[in-house]
């Protein structure tokens, strides 16, 4: 199975240097995948029938911005949606999903999320192995979905994302959060908008740290997903 790593942003330099790049997060992520990276910020998108799988990375942008990459990938999702294949999609993957689907995405009255955020599953599905009755993930958006797509299922929320994790149709994984993030990344990045960013909702981020994210959890749902796509298939 052939997968294509839709890398939405530029990680800058400095900070690639330390953390790693997109394509190394990824690769980490999914580490029985081979992941062949498309930068689609830079107009460079996939042939879609060479591909069984697509996972996108998260974004600074808005998925309801209006710039031509943006949009030509909203087209392209749906054109993925419909030739059932497969897509994850993490942050701004998450919010493509919905927007590009017939949901809608907008910057949310609570703000940035940041830091270590909890979340409780409301619906369980066969894929979701080993058990749990939540998971802690990295947050580092502004962006929610407020109107889903049909064909979708809510599994998780929390008191401040109504919309954590959640499948359209059986082919579709969206989750809003960052389990391809380190926390030393989380953190260089959310203190980088510090100007933009109430210091309470910073300290209590950086508090946040102290606990670890859910990690193994997410990964083994991420490939269990993939792997009950594939093998029905």
């Amino acid at each position: 199975m052939k997968a294509a790593l839709l890398i939405c942003d530029h990680i800058p330099e400095e900070l690639s240097k330390i953390h790693g790049t997109y394509f190394e997060m990824y690769a980490d992520l999914f580490p029985a995948i081979a992941l062949e990276a498309y930068f689609v910020i830079d107009n460079e998108f996939p042939e879609l029938e060479e591909y069984d799988i697509f996972i996108s990375t998260g974004s600074r942008y808005s998925v309801y911005d209006d710039i031509p990459w943006i949009e030509k990938l909203k087209k392209m999702v749906k054109e993925i949606y419909d030739l059932r294949k497969i897509f994850i999609g993490i942050c701004f993957g998450h919010q493509l999903i919905a927007e590009s689907l017939g949901g809608k995405v907008e910057r949310h009255q609570s703000g940035y999320l940041i830091g270590v955020h909890d979340f409780k599953f409301n619906h369980k599905l066969s894929w979701m192995k080993p058990g749990a009755d939540g998971y802690k993930i990295l947050m580092l958006c502004q962006d929610q979905i407020t109107a889903l797509p049909k064909g979708s299922l809510v599994l998780s929320k929390s008191a401040e994302c109504a919309i954590g994790m959640y499948t359209v149709g059986s082919t579709f994984l969206g989750i809003q959060g960052h389990p391809d993030f380190s926390k030393e990344y989380n953190k260089a990045i959310f203190e980088s908008r510090a100007d933009r960013i109430d210091s309470d909702k910073i300290e209590k981020a950086n508090k946040s740290l102290g606990e670890e994210p859910s990690l193994i959890l997410l990964r083994s749902y991420m490939h269990n997903f993939i792997l009950g796509q594939t093998n029905n298939r």
